[in-house]
């Protein structure tokens, strides 16, 4: 065997082309090799931002003999799990299973046809800490096989697990039940604050990860109940990620997630996806409690990704590394991130600006990192600082905003992370539907950043004629781009879309449709949301499956009900479907949308926390949306001032032209047979710009002033 990883397009991928292991990608050709040579294959997931993928690429993968044994005894397959969530999806549920936990790297040995007999994660290359080392893992397994009874023992597991993973990931409920009731948000936010670490914020006493979702159920919670409990718990989880080490306080940004119970120490990459739900809940806080500390968050954290996540011609590139080059030229995890005092007072011009930075971010001789390294948190607040210095508030403001300044430009001095620039469809879906509510809530010019990137989607990875969604795209060199067969805008597409891909970008686009009023983005919203009604929606399980119907056929075709470091796809796609019902009734996205919430009911009702956004989407059907149909040109600036300042969660803003002729032919051009009764009859009154607000079939009467028509809104509630 050669190591096929030369011409991949995944950044991951290709980072182990030069491995001695004969890595294959996951295709046919490798798995028939599997077959053809009766052998097991080891299958290593990964992705190109991972620590731990790095360190057992390094300990074992560079390692000739543990090569050896490998390519001698098993076809080895590795896989970029953001290019392929579905693989990924399967074989990590069985090793939660199994194991009763996951993580990447992970390591997973299959029977040539695809069902698992063994896994783990990361194993290292000497004995350590109850682990085997790897290459004797692997002779005892290859061992195994080659032993007639031992062999009979795997495939006998192997069925095992494979009928355990059928169950567990395709099967849904005998009887459906009862969709959830408007009080059904109270009860999840309950859950949540009864899980919370009141001390520190967020969840768990040990490592830290953001919850978006759930800060979106205690947001909502508070808002329809006003029970303050609600309101602090999602506030101080707001402030722990604001403050401490998951926020990039130089750069902006926020990283995958923190080591510790108090938000000190992150895992140091930055995926686009955090950068994306994050501050969604931060907007969300903004809007609810008023607080400028929150819009800051966003804007900082939206400006990082517009300077050093987005490619040239408006996409979002994917992850940052966790690792970078110190002074020596050794990769090490966050050295671009952490200071000593001396090196910020080596870049900062004013003493006392370098002391009050050092100050307000914490850092000392002693630091909190490795080798006396700091990482940045709010150590002091502005008010302590102020009176320690014996300096006005906006006086101390002022010198942390030039410190910061001068730290900024001289850590872009320093070796880079590295970038994985696949650019994904669902993922760059997250993101629109973020710049998109920015533009709403924020600043309307965060608009031209989702339009820019909702078209470089639909041009490079939508294929209108065939109605299929790509999921990633990648430029790609001219020697590649021969051997390939690049798309016409010079890159390499690929990749079924899923799930995920379809309901992520078919949301932005409606949200850039809602911050625009451009028809277009609500027509590919459409397109895309038939493709999942037609796909992806199984009529006798009514459920939505992960991967389209005659997709590639794996051990297990899952569902993904549970939110993780992504909000649930399922949940998303209900969202989505309930929302495009507004604009085509007709079109079945609502009956889809209620079966799989009837479908799942006891799910949410047992869980509700570790299925958020179905959740979320189960409450919006159960409260109705509030529909703003707003019948004009384009949305009013004073308007836009009116929804920035109001927090409605499950607001749909239809705008529509003024004319009933032209409502006619929008309507026409989205594929509708007639006018939908969201515009019916709502066009613009007196030649001015009109607003009616309406839920559950009752509507206010033509507004010419939206803060009137929200009075209406909320009175109703």
């Amino acid at each position: 065997m050669d190591n096929r990883l030369d011409e991949a397009s995944s950044p991951y991928l290709r980072q182990h082309a030069d491995n001695p292991v004969s890595w294959q990608p996951w295709d046919e050709e490798a798995h028939g090799l599997a077959e053809e040579r009766d052998v097991p294959i080891f299958l290593s997931i990964g992705y190109a931002a991972c620590h731990w993928c790095h360190v057992m690429e390094d300990e074992s993968f560079s390692d000739p003999e543990t090569a050896e044994i490998l390519n001698e005894n098993f076809v080895p397959i590795k896989v970029d799990r953001e290019e392929r969530p579905d693989v990924d999806s399967v074989y990590m549920s069985i090793c939660q299973m199994v194991r009763g936990n996951g993580g990447w790297p992970l390591s997973v040995w299959l029977t040539p046809d695809g069902r698992p007999f063994q896994v783990g994660t990361y194993f290292p290359p000497e004995p350590k800490q109850g682990m085997p080392a790897f290459s004797q893992l692997l002779g005892d397994i290859a061992d195994s096989w080659n032993d007639p009874e031992e062999r009979d023992e795997i495939e006998e597991r192997a069925d095992q697990w494979a009928e355990a993973l059928e169950g567990e990931l395709e099967s849904t409920p005998e009887e459906p039940g009862e969709a959830p009731d408007a009080e059904f948000i109270d009860a999840a936010a309950s859950s949540a604050v009864r899980g919370a670490d009141r001390e520190y914020g967020g969840w768990g006493r040990g490592q830290k990860f953001p919850h978006p979702g759930r800060v979106h159920i205690l947001t909502r919670a508070y808002d329809r109940t006003g029970r303050k409990e609600y309101r602090d718990v999602a506030v101080e989880m707001l402030d722990a990620m604001a403050s401490g080490g998951l926020y990039d306080h130089v750069g902006g940004g926020f990283h995958r997630y923190c080591v510790d119970r108090d938000w000190t120490v992150p895992h140091f990459e930055k995926m686009l996806y955090d950068n994306a739900e994050i501050p969604r809940a931060f907007l969300a806080g903004y809007q609810l409690t008023g607080d400028e500390r929150y819009a800051e968050v966003v804007d900082e954290t939206l400006a990082f990704v517009q300077r050093e996540l987005t490619h040239p011609d408006g996409g979002f590139y994917s992850t940052l590394d966790a690792e970078s080059e110190d002074e020596s030229g050794e990769r090490e995890e966050g050295v671009f991130y952490v200071w000593t005092p001396t090196e910020v007072h080596d870049v900062v011009d004013e003493e006392t600006d370098a002391e009050i930075f050092c100050d307000r971010y914490g850092i000392t001789e002693a630091g909190n990192f490795e080798e006396g390294t700091t990482v940045l948190t709010e150590a002091e607040d502005i008010e302590m600082l102020a009176e320690e210095y014996d300096l006005g508030g906006s006086v101390v403001t002022d010198a942390i905003e030039r410190a910061r300044e001068q730290v900024f430009e001289a850590r872009s001095e320093r070796p880079r992370p590295p970038r994985d620039e696949k650019v994904l469809a669902g993922w760059n879906g997250l993101m629109i539907s973020t710049f998109a509510e920015g533009a709403i809530a924020l600043d309307p010019e965060f608009a031209a950043a989702a339009e820019d990137a909702l078209e470089f989607c639909r041009e490079r990875l939508w294929n209108e004629d065939e109605r299929r969604l790509n999921r990633r795209f990648k430029d790609v060199s001219e020697r590649r781009s021969e051997a390939r067969g690049a798309s016409s805008h010079g890159g390499d597409v690929g990749i079924q879309g899923y799930l995920e891909d379809y309901a992520f970008l078919g949301r932005g686009a409606l949200d850039t449709y809602q911050a625009t009023s451009d028809v277009s983005h609500l027509s590919f919203a459409l397109e895309l949301g038939r493709v999942i009604r037609d796909d992806f929606y199984d009529e006798s399980e009514e459920t939505l499956y992960f991967t389209p119907t005659g997709g590639e056929s794996l051990v297990a075709r899952p569902q993904e009900l549970t939110d993780s470091s992504t909000p649930s796809s399922t949940g998303v796609a209900v969202q989505f479907l309930s929302a495009l019902a507004h604009i085509a009734p007709d079109e079945g996205f609502d009956e889809v949308a209620e079966s799989v919430i009837e479908t799942h009911a006891s799910t949410l009702e047992s869980d509700p926390l570790s299925h958020a956004s179905l959740t979320l989407a189960a409450d919006t059907r159960a409260v109705g949306a509030l529909e703003l149909t707003i019948a004009a040109d384009e949305l009013p600036g004073e308007w836009r001032d009116d929804l920035a300042e109001a927090y409605l969660p499950t607001r749909l803003i239809s705008i529509r032209p003024p004319t009933e002729s032209g409502a006619e032919g929008w309507a026409n051009h989205l594929g509708l047979g007639e006018v939908p009764p969201i515009w019916a009859n709502r066009e613009a009154r007196d030649g001015e710009p009109t607003v009616y607000a309406c839920r559950s079939f009752t509507c206010s009467p033509p507004k010419h002033d939206m803060a009137e028509a929200l009075s209406w809104a909320n009175a109703d509630l």
